[in-house]
């Protein structure tokens, strides 16, 4: 078919024009022959110059999304990072330490802390990282959470300061403190006990926290409360733990022979132990001098403190003592006057009661400044060693108390086999010997037969004397004392004075009467031996028919010039208070003879 000069076949229609840049006429038309066209150079858009910028505009601001979008990628990378990392170890200080340091990391900050909200709602312990060890003992004391760190304290939300030295509370910096402006801190919770605080101070390049910085602490803490949680828990499943084993150990012991001390001691180390505390003091209670004495100590004590003494009703141990109920000190040392020093932080007093008795109490006393208890299963086991204790002293009594009553068995059946037997073979051999002294012809041989029958009759009543002893529960205490004082005259004396005790001494003398016929014999013996120049001293100490007759003669230079502000103006004195008498004179044939007697 013939074409035309436009390139289109004669007849046919025209082709309608290209338009609008005509590249899609173009392609639609000759897409072979405009691509190899010479000087092409691909299409264009029809893009005003404003538009061309907006474009650039949205291609600038999509980068910066998606830099912001990795940046945030990285920092929760980081966070997720950080909350693992805290977890890894379930001991609580290295805990702690842990998320201070990821906090400082996660927000670039220079300084960080965590505080450690106590009973009284002050910081009972600070864990800081950015600050060296020497920098710390030249600060000094940790701050316990007044001015600027009580805030989160009173209120427990995060708060941003831009410069904490211009806050209203801010106390200002101790002496060698880095100087901090910027400030960012949240409250780390646990469940919905507010656990502590976390702070960060001056922010890397000298900038301000961001709420990104917030928001990443607010996550932080978050993970931080149930990693301290599980330290918590762990730290409490290991102290139980100990305190099973604990309570094993001493259960085999008292099963077995109670040595009372050895018992006490383990009961209060194995206490200190799991309780974590400092010392730890077994206290048994005497009321009848009102006083708690130190029966064995564990931990940091001071040496002297066994056997201290402490008032009881009227000291912090009153509560204790009276009702029976558990106290908290915050030092024991100042609590109670004490006979030696004493000073210790928080102290947890412990009852220990058995069948309704009060047997004294179990204290269980922290390093001042420490951490203390604050939980009730810590309550619970200190009460539990508590019982422990007065379980150890319970045994202890009732074995003491069995081994009397078998001790007191054979005495009675010595005591009777000597009344029964014994005396009554030495009585028959001395009716004997004064039957056979009637026939005796030679006077020397009556006057030994008589010897011997006075020899018999002394012995009888020595023997009766120890059988009192011996049916005396206390194994003679009184009439040991007397023995003890005419042993002790010995040394003055230059001999033993002849003593000649009979009677039911220790089971008829009352108490009040003991102090003064001890104090009697002292004096009497001590001016034999000041005075009289004796060779030789009886001492005769008698009960019989209701009244206690003592009597001591030596056979010194006699009495001579009395002086009446001398001690004998003392014994008279006794005797007359207790309704008795006393009289002095001439021994036959010389010495003193002193007679002091009273109704018992």
């Amino acid at each position: 078919m013939p074409r035309t000069a436009g390139g289109t076949a004669a007849g046919s229609a025209p082709a309608p024009p290209v338009t609008g840049g005509g590249y899609d006429a173009g392609m639609a038309t000759e897409p072979e022959s405009l691509a190899a066209a010479p000087g092409w150079q691909g299409p264009s858009l029809p893009l005003s110059p404003l538009s061309r910028v907006r474009l650039d505009e949205l291609l600038h601001e999509l980068l910066n999304r998606v830099g912001e979008v990795a940046a945030s990628r990285e920092r929760l990378r980081a966070l997720l990072d950080a909350a693992v990392g805290i977890g890894t170890d379930l001991d609580l200080r290295s805990t702690l330490e842990r998320i201070v340091i990821a906090a400082c990391r996660l927000a670039d900050a220079e300084y960080g802390a965590i505080g450690v909200i106590g009973p009284d709602r002050t910081l009972a312990d600070f864990i800081t990282h950015g600050i060296s060890d020497e920098d710390r003992r030249r600060i000094g004391a940790l701050p316990r959470g007044h001015g600027v760190l009580g805030l989160l304290i009173e209120d427990p939300r995060p708060i941003r300061l831009t410069d904490i030295a211009a806050h209203p509370r801010a106390y200002g910096f101790p002496d060698h403190h880095p100087m901090m402006r910027s400030f960012l801190g949240v409250p780390v919770r646990i469940r919905e006990q507010v656990f502590g605080n976390l702070y960060l101070a001056e922010k890397r390049g000298g900038g301000q926290f961001t709420d990104d910085d917030e928001e990443l602490m607010t996550a932080l803490s978050v993970a931080a409360g149930a990693a301290i949680e599980n330290a918590r828990l762990y730290a409490q499943m290991r102290r139980r733990q100990r305190w099973l084993e604990a309570a094993g150990e001493i259960t085999s012991v008292l099963l077995g022979e109670v040595n009372r001390t050895q018992a006490l001691q383990l009961v209060a180390s194995r206490a200190r132990e799991v309780a974590e505390a400092d010392i730890t003091l077994v206290m048994i209670y005497d009321e009848a001098t009102d006083a708690l004495t130190v029966e064995v100590a564990a931990g940091n004590a001071p040496p002297d403190l066994i056997g201290a003494t402490v008032c009881g009703s009227r000291s912090e141990f009153g509560t204790v003592l009276a009702d029976r109920h558990i106290a908290v000190v915050e030092d024991l040392g100042k609590a109670t006057d004490w006979s030696v020093p004493l000073a210790t932080g928080t102290a947890l007093l412990v009852p220990l009661a058995a069948a309704g008795e009060t047997l004294g109490a179990l204290a269980v006393a922290y390093r001042r400044g420490s951490v203390a208890f604050a939980e009730d299963p810590d309550i619970a086991l200190v009460e539990t060693f508590a019982g422990q204790a007065a379980l150890a002293l319970e045994r202890s009594r009732a074995q003491d108390e069995r081994e009397m009553l078998a001790v007191l068995g054979d005495r009675e059946r010595i005591a009777r086999d000597l009344h029964d037997v014994v005396i009554q073979r030495l009585f028959a051999a001395g009716m004997q010997l004064q039957g056979a002294a009637r026939y005796a012809t030679p006077p020397e041989v009556g006057s030994r037969i008589e010897a011997v029958v006075d020899d018999l009759d002394t012995t009888i009543r020595d023997i009766r004397g120890t059988i009192f002893e011996l049916r005396t529960g206390d194994a003679g205490d009184l009439r040991h004392q007397i023995r003890a004082l005419a042993d002790e005259a010995r040394c003055a004396l230059g001999f033993r004075p002849h003593l000649s005790l009979g009677g039911p001494l220790d089971s008829a003398v009352p108490e009040p009467v003991r102090p003064a016929l001890l104090a009697v014999l002292r004096e009497a013996l001590s001016n034999v031996a000041r005075h009289a120049r004796a060779g030789a001293v009886e001492v005769n100490v008698v009960v019989d028919g209701g009244r206690l007759a003592t009597t001591v003669v030596d056979d010194g230079v006699g009495l001579g010039e009395v002086d009446h502000h001398s001690g004998l103006d003392n014994m008279r004195r006794r005797a007359e208070e207790l309704g008795g008498t006393f009289e002095i004179g001439p021994a036959r044939p010389y010495g003193t003879a002193l007679t002091w007697a009273v109704p018992v």
